[in-house]
């Protein structure tokens, strides 16, 4: 599977992982203390959805789209707030024409004191990047292999903060480079929070993903999966998942509350599906 951004930028997956890490800042932001913010994987930031990748594949309409038309419970429109803001803030004229990346959405939710280290290995995309936060002190952009920067960036001199891993799949150990880069990374910052992005496609690649995350002994692993649609005898783009190591002691029911809401709104002909479970608790 080759998932690169500016193709499926704004589509149901992006609702869902962006959702939940603007809730994973959120509560960061509770504390006084600064933390920072590490994108991995980060693309170029700022999505046009009105031309290139984004048009052609027209995915943005049947995710951001939904959901910014839908009638939501005050309740879930409030935990969508974050991203929701941050889609208002790059479409000042209204209307839906661009769509914020994780680097845009992070940035957005920033206090003055906290800060975000943007990791791109692509070298246009690490351009167009540098070109989006030129002259912004709290945004660090990094042309560098993401894998690496789990064992070289990691951990952040504030202390407290996020790592988001959303890599493109497009080799097929992905989901074994997940695993290690979070034994990895874990392992120099335990207290961290971690966020990993993954497709719901190879359902037995994905059980044997799990497996390794609840192999490394690692606690308090929390998954949180979408579907749009029931599984099928051929592998599929499904559905979406995020694993949070570290998940902030509400976004349990958080998730819950945002992943059954918008299940319905995202899914084909109102098949879709979630769950949120515990691979690993506490110590």
């Amino acid at each position: 599977m080759n998932y690169r951004h500016a193709f499926h930028a704004g589509n149901f997956a992006d609702v869902v992982k962006h959702a939940l890490i603007a809730r994973i800042v959120e509560h960061l932001k509770k504390k006084d203390k600064a933390f920072r913010c590490i994108d991995t994987h980060a693309g170029i930031g700022l999505y046009d959805l009105s031309s290139g990748p984004a048009q052609k594949t027209g995915e943005w309409r049947d995710g951001i789209g939904r959901v910014m038309a839908a009638a939501l419970a005050p309740p879930v429109a409030a935990l969508l707030e974050p991203l929701n803001q941050a889609v208002r803030q790059v479409n000042p004229d209204g209307g839906l024409t661009r769509y914020p990346g994780s680097p845009f959405l992070v940035r957005s939710l920033l206090r003055g004191r906290d800060r975000l280290t943007a990791i791109e290995l692509h070298p246009e995309d690490a351009r167009a990047l540098k070109r989006q936060f030129d002259g912004d002190f709290q945004v660090r952009v990094i042309e560098l292999d993401g894998w690496l920067a789990l064992g070289a960036h990691v951990p952040p001199k504030e202390k407290r903060g996020l790592v988001i891993v959303d890599p493109p799949f497009e080799e097929p150990n992905e989901f074994e480079r997940l695993v290690e880069g979070l034994k990895k990374a874990h392992g120099r910052w335990p207290g961290g929070a971690y966020a990993l992005w993954y497709p719901v496609k190879d359902r037995k690649a994905l059980a044997r993903f799990r497996r390794a995350l609840i192999e490394t002994g690692i606690a308090r692993i929390l998954d949180c999966v979408l579907t749009i649609r029931p599984p099928s005898a051929e592998a599929r783009f499904d559905g979406t998942g995020l694993i949070v190591v570290n998940p902030p002691f509400t976004l349990e029911a958080e998730a819950k509350t945002l992943l059954a809401a918008l299940a319905p709104v995202l899914a084909e002909s109102g098949q879709g599906g979630w769950s949120v479970e515990w691979l690993a608790g506490e110590a």
